[in-house]
């Protein structure tokens, strides 16, 4: 089953380091990573930094885009008022039939927050709460979305050039 992630860290750091123990459970066959950002927003900082790294080994190329809108829609729209609002409904648009809603997007937006950080990540054939148990002692919170079948197509058709 294809998952759309978002792990939030208390401190700034901790969402690297959680990509590492990802990259771990991977090569251990715990979890096939589709692709993932890591977002860190450090204290004083007027908003988040996104690192993204498309590694030799993945084969998609579209990913930079999801990112771009999912990351760029939470963050970087105004943060008061009904912009607010309206950020968030042109992103809910972006992603419609991804199976990532609203309510989950406004939670990813109201918990990460300067000094936090967030591993963004879709994964196949993975089993969360054995990746949570990886994550022990990095103080994080899960949000997770279990994509059907029709939602992972039209996520990987939009974003990877339908290549699972």
């Amino acid at each position: 089953m294809t998952t759309f992630t978002v792990w939030k860290f208390d401190e700034v750091e901790r969402a690297e380091r959680a990509a590492y123990i990802i990259k771990q459970a991977e090569a251990e066959g715990l979890v096939k990573v589709v692709d993932y950002a890591v977002v860190t927003w450090p204290h004083g900082a007027a908003k988040p930094e996104t690192h993204h790294e498309h590694e030799a080994g993945h084969r998609y190329t579209g990913w930079g885009a999801f990112w771009g809108i999912v990351i760029g829609g939470l963050f970087l729209v105004p943060v008061a008022g009904a912009a607010v609002g309206a950020g968030i409904g042109a992103l809910v648009k972006a992603t419609e039939g991804t199976g990532i809603d609203r309510d989950q997007l406004e939670t990813i937006r109201a918990e990460v927050t300067e000094g936090t950080s967030a591993l963004f990540l879709v994964t196949d054939h993975g089993n969360l709460d054995r990746l949570g148990e990886r994550f022990h002692g990095l103080h994080k919170k899960l949000i997770a979305t279990n994509l059907t079948d029709g939602e992972r197509e039209i996520l990987l058709d939009t974003f990877s050039g339908g290549n699972p």
